[in-house]
């Protein structure tokens, strides 16, 4: 996801594809199959001769709109019941596009989670809220810090975010932030402050990532206003709960990019975000 309106080049390309008649044609055959299909099977359906198909089936593969399995049709296993058939099937990852990025995905699992949590803690919701959405901000803050300079491919995903609790300050049974989800999925990098380092994300930085985030950031006088909001129609309907959602979910993206001096303020403006970051004054 690398371009300034927060759609991934990816989801694009996959889009693309379905543009070939004949490609369009076989995607829509696999789908209503109930079981997987051979590459003879999709050449009969659609009547194209087989090479055509199996060259736009592995088109369909590569842009993650199909998958391949491998199956064993005979019934029989073991030696002498022949290799097993490549077959294809829709491709369980979900590709959608939104212009401009939206995020309701997003939204609707931090709402839900923070819920079910309050529910077992007893704590506010909207604490929870916060401290949830603070959590995957600074996550995806660490994420993109791990990529190689110039490369922002993350995206606020549902399964980027953090499951584990944050710690309250003293509170029973909390731990270090972030420790679970660094255990549950290995390619989170851990935080990159290190004792005694001053490390900060260059503003160029920050900027990249919030056009990954879909955030369409526009720098001006010491500020960067956010020209698309990725939950406007949420905030349109609970300003103050998605706003706050928002910013604590920025708040945590600075905190992990290491972004010490840049700061996340509510500032809602016609035509913008609710959130606006304050850069440090140039000397």
């Amino acid at each position: 996801m690398g371009d300034a309106i927060g759609v991934r080049p990816a989801y694009i390309s996959a889009i693309a594809a379905l543009d070939e008649p004949t490609r369009r044609r076989l995607y829509a055959y696999v789908v209503r199959q109930s079981s997987p299909v051979s590459r003879d099977e999709a050449a009969d359906a659609i009547q194209a001769p087989r090479t055509t198909v199996s060259f736009h089936l592995e088109k369909l593969v590569t842009e993650g709109l199909l998958e391949a399995v491998y199956e064993r049709r005979t019934g029989r296993s073991g030696p002498g019941a022949g290799r097993p058939a490549k077959l294809y099937r829709r491709a369980r990852a979900q590709i959608a596009v939104s212009l401009p990025d939206r995020r309701y995905e997003t939204a609707a699992l931090l709402l839900a989670d923070a819920l079910q949590e309050s529910d077992e803690s007893g704590e506010p919701p909207r604490t929870v809220l916060d401290r949830r959405a603070r959590a995957l901000g600074r996550e995806l803050g660490r994420r993109e810090r791990s990529l190689e300079p110039g490369h922002y491919e993350r995206s606020l995903e549902p399964g980027h975010h953090e499951r584990s609790r944050e710690p309250s300050e003293g509170g029973p049974g909390r731990h270090e932030p972030g420790a679970d989800t660094r255990a549950a999925h290995p390619d989170v990098a851990p935080p990159l402050e290190e004792p005694g380092r001053e490390a900060r994300t260059s503003h160029t930085g920050i900027v990249q990532t919030l056009e990954v985030l879909g955030f369409e950031p526009r720098p001006s006088d010491g500020t960067i206003a956010l020209g698309n909001c990725p939950f406007q129609s949420l905030a349109e309907r609970h300003a103050a709960l998605v706003c706050g959602m928002n910013l604590s979910l920025l708040t945590g993206l600075l905190e992990g990019l290491n972004a010490t001096d840049v700061t996340a303020r509510l500032a809602p403006a016609p035509g913008q975000c609710c959130v606006r970051l304050d850069l440090p004054p140039v000397l």
